[in-house]
């Protein structure tokens, strides 16, 4: 299990899995008083927390499934990436697709979080690429079914 280091400035609990399989863990928004988000209006919610990433991990910022279904809020710059070197306050892009609304309040799980390894990559300038099946294909190019 990966150690890392977390500070909880908030009211809620640290972040959790809520399930023994569940891959990411719900971050809350840390406000005091609910906040109104217009359809396609966007905000940037506190949620109280840092984290200490060990150098070779990221956290990525995704939205809750049921959130976006339901509700039409999703996380704007999906996934969005937490850095390693990063150590302020986790605040997350929301914005509601909906044509309704939506009361966010205080404590109410707006996104979840997954941590993962990530590799970097060096350059190696060549004249041609491996041929492969789908070679230069775009979108659409392997059909529908």
């Amino acid at each position: 299990m990966l150690k890392v280091k977390i500070v909880n400035n908030s009211q809620w609990p640290d972040p959790a899995y809520a399930t023994p399989c569940s891959a990411g863990m719900d971050l809350r928004a840390d406000i005091t008083e609910p906040i109104v988000i217009q359809p396609l209006e966007r905000v940037l919610v506190p949620t109280g927390i840092s984290i200490e990433l060990p150098v070779g991990y990221e956290a990525q910022i995704r939205p809750r499934s049921g959130l976006a279904t339901k509700k039409g809020i999703t996380v704007i710059n999906s996934p969005g990436t937490v850095d390693a070197d990063f150590r302020g306050e986790l605040k997350t892009s929301l914005v509601n697709l909906s044509s309704e609304p939506f009361t966010l309040v205080p404590g109410e799980r707006i996104a979840q979080m997954v941590v993962a390894a990530h590799e970097r990559v060096e350059w190696e300038d060549v004249e041609v690429l491996s041929e492969t099946q789908r070679g230069a294909g775009g979108w659409g190019s392997t059909g529908s079914k």
